[in-house]
């Protein structure tokens, strides 16, 4: 997702050096204290090795490499700083990428010693210092490689140079005095020749002989006026080198050109007749024409064995010039000629450096020059042709600053992220601007102090703050200064301007406000100024503890309705406010503050309870991340701004071991923000991933993670995000700039693409959009979606979108099961049906996602993708009455069952492992599920389809995973499902054993049928004892207590479940329940076993149950679906509404029951809006509850349900939640009373629980009047007060002196609600004192 794209490591100040590989080709030199390698031929980033990584003491000495050698031979690294010298070996060679470079050995030589040069050949370094030169050898010493002195000779002038010669007998050197070049024995010391020249010499370089039987000493040497001379030995002088020939500007260009450049300067340099040699023989192994003129000129060069040299003239014209018979004796027979000379050179000047490098894996050569460092792909046909293509530029670095060796300190940038800053230690550093088009960075300035900067307009502008001098300096020309505070920040934030405006914080925390103004005076260009718009302070009862900037880089989404904060404050405890600009007017043409304002108004407040905080970055998205120690390091929270009593903005949380070093935020085109969080040596991105309605998983987790360990040991210094999801780093004295891969790469995500596929809107046919249109009654809907995905799959099309308005469209539940018919008395039809949706598409359509799934589905909502298809189908062929919640409950089941299908069986051949099958078992249904059943009307069918499912065979085990016991209301029902469920757990497997049963039967009161069991079960040892006990009559205490010990004596055992039915046997239904309840460790069979038992839906052991177990468990767990249910059953219903949307801490305190733990709230369903849109007018005592939410609440309520469908990726379904939901509540509007003798003024009265037809009396929100009836579960007063008391019940233990009056806030429309309740509790007190029935009424 994020590519290596360029790389700012410093450019080479000296030669270069090589090392050919048998992959490739490295380039190294030194920068700074750190030696850099890089790929030859395109300049890719390999490694850094640092000085320091030798000699730890000097990671703060500010000292730089002077000079490194490379040793080909034995693949080692030389690099020298001071009296210092390190060395590293490649610890392989066949890949690069994943070889080492490790330690190899130190050398300290005394401290007077300065070293000048080195040259490292075969395990000898010879090394050049201020005093004189040295020759070391490399020995074992200990087993360790050791640098031992072999001799050391004093010169009075420091060499220059040093090479040794290809034979190792001979040591060339040159200094910056003698023009003149010093031939040394290796073995002695002893200088041998001095050859002088009459200029300077400023290279020389020793000529491999090209024949196998000598070992000819051949040097090239470069004197300052660019004249390459050759010295060789003749054949009585074998050990002497003498000048064979010279090779100057004349001699290389004609007489024309070198009369007209007197004065041009020039370069030449020696191309390495080894490596032309290798590439030649490779370009002419190739299929080519031997009679071609190309290949003549290739194979002439190659067989001849001519030196090839390159000069290069000022005025950017190329001289190839070429001396045979080098390798000839004698040397009389060398001839000079020119080969060609091109007037086009792709080099931007004269470089002082150039070399010809191998490509080993390509039939061309690099070209490598500096400065500026650049690579050349040397294509030689082309190039003896005088191609364009001969020579190609294929990287290029930028030109050398003696700035760019100091150590990076940090980044700043402009706000839209196009301009950067880069201040480095000392007060140096930068300016550049990122392109757009390439994600590169180009230097545009630089400053050389300052203690504070701001960069502005895509790096155009800067600005310096010194803080001895108090201004702020705007480096135009001329430069505009204006005098501030002392500043403890600056930076920079967008405006509606054409210049950025700059923010400052000075020592009290007062901001300060600077605008940066374009004048244009008539016949003058336009100038730019500074001036001071404001200084003022937060509007804060409390002094903040720290005032940061807002990340402004979401500030591209520039909506009208859209405030994007300029500042986030940090108290002491930990409270964060964020803050933008007041509006301001403008008087006599001054831009000034609204009188009365501080000039900064607070959008919202966050109580983290972090303290203290180390680090704090927020986002103009609404995120904010803070880094607080902890006792195992460091905690990283991310806060949603948009804190409320649903939410507490907490969004992730993780705690790291190694120090937290960096936080920066970028945001997406479409606002999903991506925090990078640095670390020592690596950088994690993390972004936001989609709610799952099934799953909880984290809210941000690691999309991306860049380790800078493995090819550099600079520590981060900081990370900086920049236009176009670039990411910068700074480490050490080098920057290394991430990008979008490029686009020629096919198939590569870049790093918005994953964020909008991890958070983004989902499309039509995701499984998650699917789940979430059925349980909102959208069922048509989603078979025209896979209507539509089985035919674009089929059609190899893009993806068909459905119309946004088919989202918005109301269906009744019946629609999803009507066929259509044309006639009265016609069938349904078929073609519709086999062109619409049907089992064959629906079949062939699964097969098809099997064997090929959709792109960017992973494995596990491939398989649910499949589930839910197939659980439509099997929904829409039920062809049943169910209503709306039965269906929800279906839908839940079908999938469940389908769900654990797939994981245990072995996928088909169709679809040859593409989706795994091990997605995922799950136990039970989700308690939402079960309350959805429990709330229908359609519970007979649901049971049917239930039994149906476990094939006719339920046992407790799958009445538990389906949570019959919670959602099934008849108490018959109960009892003869129960009865099912133990006969059918009694034949389950081949063994009948009575003990597995025993527990149901006892509780429906069964004894003698478990008599009747134990006497056919022969085989088993306790079947004597068993019938012998059962033979008592148990309705004697006598035979009751007996029956309570052996329920002990089973506890002692650990026969948990037999104990429980010894306690049923002794009558002591409250033992057994809490045996089901603590050792069991299942409230459900208790529910079932006290249901039954005691017969009743409010038996006090079954609210027992409720309040000590399941309202407990419930509130720990957060799971207000649980305590819904709950409440329902025990009749306070007007709390099973409330505890759906107000906070549970609310609640916990009002009642009497034992809440110790309340866990997280758990508002992120937003099926919790479904339950609560269908309660809260459902009985009159639901509608008391709610009439205790606020409207504000139930606003608040219906944007937090909005975003989690938002956060779902259901952003469709968000905005059919806000633009449809209807703030129902019963109204205070009086009806005229109705007249004696009014037929209409009747209806049938009912009491306690019995609909009740409402009367014209009073008028109902909308959802009531919709209603046929509502249930009156609460004894109504004659006069109700302005708050209803709680009601009554003969058995329920939640009392209402349990409940205590609230402080509820002061709000208009919760009186308004408190008033409209007492008018319909005062006409259903009417409707419930008609003590007659009038046949009248019926106006027969």
């Amino acid at each position: 997702m994020l590519d290596l794209r360029q790389t700012y490591l410093g450019s080479p100040f000296s030669s270069l050096h090589h090392l050919v590989l048998p992959q490739e080709t490295l380039l190294l030199y030194p920068s700074a204290d750190a030696v850099v390698i890089l790929n030859a031929r395109n300049l890719a980033f390999l490694r850094v090795l640092a000085f320091w990584e030798v000699f730890p003491g000097s990671t703060y000495a500010s000292e730089n490499i002077s000079c490194i050698s490379v040793d080909s031979g034995m693949k080692l690294i030389v690099a020298a700083v001071n009296h210092r010298i390190a060395t590293w070996s490649l610890s392989g060679v066949q890949n690069v990428q994943n070889d080492t470079w490790r330690i190899h050995s130190s050398l300290v030589i005394p401290r007077e010693y300065t070293i000048t040069t080195l040259d490292s050949k075969s395990g000898l370094l010879a090394v050049g210092t201020n005093r004189g030169l040295s020759v070391y050898t490399l020995i074992l010493e200990d087993n360790l490689p050791t640098w031992f002195l072999k001799w050391t000779v004093s010169l009075k002038t420091p060499p220059l140079l040093v090479r040794f010669a290809p034979s190792l007998m001979y040591i060339a050197t040159t200094n910056k005095i003698d023009n003149a070049v010093s031939l040394y024995s290796t073995t002695t010391g002893r200088q041998i020749q001095l050859i002088p020249h009459p200029r300077p010499v400023v290279n020389l370089s020793w000529r491999h002989s090209q024949a196998s039987s000598r070992d000819d000493l051949i040097l090239y040497t470069i004197t300052s006026d660019s004249t390459l001379r050759i010295y060789f030995p003749v054949l009585d002088s074998p050990q002497y080198l003498q000048l064979h020939a010279a090779i100057d500007l004349y001699s290389s260009t004609s007489p024309s050109l070198a009369t007209a450049s007197v004065r041009t300067s020039s370069a030449v340099f020696w191309l390495d007749r080894q490596v032309i040699s290798q590439t030649l023989e490779k370009l002419l192994n190739q299929d080519s024409d031997p009679d071609d003129v190309k290949t003549r000129t290739l194979r002439d060069i190659q067989e001849e064995g001519w030196d090839l040299f390159l000069r290069v003239i000022e005025d950017g014209s190329l001289v190839l010039t070429a001396v045979a018979n080098i390798d000839r004796r004698p040397p009389t027979l060398l001839k000079h000629f020119t080969i060609q000379q091109s007037w086009r050179s792709p080099l931007p000047r004269i470089p002082s450096h150039l070399y010809a490098l191998p490509n080993p894996s390509h039939p061309t050569a690099s070209l490598v020059s500096t400065s500026p460092l650049c690579s050349f792909e040397l294509d030689l046909i082309n190039f003896f042709d005088d191609q364009p293509t001969g020579l190609r530029l294929t990287a290029q670095f930028l030109d050398r600053i003696s700035a760019e060796e100091s150590e990076i300190s940090r980044f700043v940038r402009t706000p839209e992220g196009q301009g950067l800053g880069v201040i480095r230690k000392g007060g140096g550093g930068e300016t550049w601007s990122h392109g757009p088009a390439e994600a590169m960075l180009t230097r545009s300035a630089s400053w050389s102090a300052a203690d504070r900067v701001v960069v502005l307009d895509h790096g155009r502008l800067f600005a310096t703050y010194s803080s001895s001098e108090s201004t702020l300096t705007l480096h135009t020309s001329p430069p505009t200064s204006v005098s501030v505070p002392h500043l403890t920040s600056l930076f920079t934030t967008p405006s509606n301007n054409s210049h950025d405006s700059i923010l400052g914080i000075t020592d009290d925390l007062a901001i300060i406000h600077l605008t940066v103004n374009t004048k244009v005076e008539d016949g003058h260009s336009p100038s730019v100024t500074l001036s001071l718009h404001s200084h003022n302070h937060l509007p804060l009862d409390v002094h903040p503890w720290l005032i940061l900037p807002v990340d402004p880089m979401a500030w591209g989404m520039k909506n009208e309705w859209v405030e994007h904060d300029a500042l986030l404050s940090i108290s002491e405890e930990g409270e964060l406010a964020f803050w933008i600009p007041e509006d301001r007017q403008v008087i006599n043409g001054l831009s000034t503050l609204n009188s009365g304002h501080s000039g900064w108004r607070c959008t919202g407040k966050v109580k983290t309870g972090r303290r203290p905080i180390r680090k704090a970055r927020c986002s103009s998205a609404k995120k904010t991340a803070l880094v607080t120690p902890c006792t195992s390091g460091e905690e990283l929270t991310i806060w949603d701004s948009k804190e409320s009593e649903f939410a507490s903005g907490l969004e992730f949380s993780r705690t790291y071991s190694q120090p937290i070093n960096d936080l920066d935020w970028t945001s997406t085109p479409d606002m999903q923000s991506i925090l990078a969080v640095g670390f020592l040596h690596h950088v994690e991105l993390l972004c936001q991933q989609r709610m799952t309605y099934f799953d909880e998983g984290p809210g941000w987790s690691i999309c991306w993670k860049i380790n800078i360990g493995s090819f550099t040991p600079y520590p981060i210094n900081d990370s900086i995000w920049l236009a176009d999801s670039s990411l910068l780093i700074g480490a050490g004295h080098q920057m290394l700039l991430y990008g979008p891969p490029k686009s020629s790469e096919k198939k590569a995500e870049s790093l918005f693409e994953y964020v909008a596929r991890q958070n983004g809107p989902l499309p039509d046919y995701h499984p998650q959009m699917l789940l979430q249109c059925l349980l909102w009654e959208k069922i048509e809907l989603v078979k025209e979606i896979i209507v539509n995905l089985a035919k674009d799959i089929q059609s190899l099309k893009s993806w068909r979108s459905v119309p946004v308005e088919r989202f918005f469209s109301k269906e009744s539940v019946s629609e999803s099961h009507k066929k259509r018919y044309t006639m009265l008395f016609d069938g349904p039809q078929e073609d519709d049906e086999e062109d619409g949706f049907c089992r064959p598409l629906v079949t062939e359509l699964i097969e098809r996602l099997e064997s090929r799934p959709l792109p960017h589905l992973t494995p596990n909502e491939s398989a649910s993708l499949i589930v839910l298809i197939q659980t439509t189908l099997e929904i829409d062929e039920q062809r049943r009455s169910l209503d709306s919640n039965g269906l929800r409950y279906l839908i839940s089941m079908r999938s469940f069952y389908i769900v654990n299908r797939r994981a245990s069986t072995p996928a088909s051949p169709q679809s040859s492992g593409a989706i795994p099958r091990n997605t995922g078992r799950r136990e039970r249904l989700r308690y939402r599920d079960m309350i959805w059943a429990f709330h229908s009307e359609s519970q007979e069918l649901l049971l049917g389809a239930s039994s149906a499912a476990c094939n006719g065979k339920i046992c407790w085990s799958d009445a538990r995973a389906l949570g019959i016991s919670i959602w099934l209301n008849s108490i018959e029902s109960m009892k003869s499902q129960m009865e099912v469920i133990a006969r059918n757990e009694y034949m389950a497997g081949d063994v009948r054993d009575p003990t597995v049963c025993s527990l149901f039967y006892f509780a429906l009161g069964k004894t003698k049928l478990v008599h009747g069991l134990w006497r056919q079960a022969a085989w088993h040892k306790e079947q004597n004892v068993m019938l012998k006990f059962l033979s008592n009559d148990f309705t004697q205490p006598r035979w009751r207590t007996a029956a309570l010990k052996n329920a002990f004596a089973l506890l002692s055992k650990q026969r948990f479940e037999y104990a429980a039915a010894f306690f049923l046997l002794g009558g002591s239904l409250k033992d057994a329940v809490n045996v089901c309840i603590k050792q069991l460790h299942d409230f459900q069979l208790a529910i079932a076993i006290a249901r039954v038992a005691e017969q009743s839906n409010e038996g006090p052991v079954l609210c027992s149950i409720l309040n000590n177990t399941v309202l407990p468990t419930a509130f720990r767990e957060g799971n207000r679906w649980l305590a819904s249910w709950a409440f329902w059953l025990l009749h306070r219903r007007d709390l099973g509404v409330r505890i759906l949307v107000t906070p549970l801490q609310d609640l916990a305190s009002i009642l009497d029951i034992s809440v110790k733990d309340i866990g997280e709230p758990h508002y992120d369903d937003p099926s919790l809006a479904l339950l609560f849109s269908q309660l809260r007018s459902k009985t009159l005592q639901a509608a008391k509850g709610n009439s205790e939410i606020s409207g504000r609440l139930e606003f608040n309520f219906v944007l937090q349900i909005a975003r989690v469908f938002c956060r779902m990726g259901c952003h469709i379904l968000a905005l059919d939640l806000v633009r449809s939901w209807s703030f129902d509540r019963p109204t205070a509007l009086p009806r005229p009373a109705p007249r004696n003798g009014d037929r209409n003024s009747l209806s049938s009265p009912n009491y306690n629980g019995v609909a009740t037809t409402h009367r014209s009396t009073y008028s109902l929100a909308p959802s009531l009047r919709r209603q046929s009836s509502i249930m009156i579960d609460m004894d109504i007063p004659s006069i109700p007060p302005t708050r209803a008391v709680s009601p009554e019940g003969k058995s329920r233990s939640l009392k209402t002196s349990s409940i205590q009056e609230e402080h509820a806030p002061d709000e208009g429309d919760l009186v308004a609600k408190k008033a409209g309740l007492g008018s319909l509790m005062k006409s259903a007190k009417q409707v419930a004192q008609v003590p007659d029935f009038d046949m009248g009424a019926f106006n027969f």
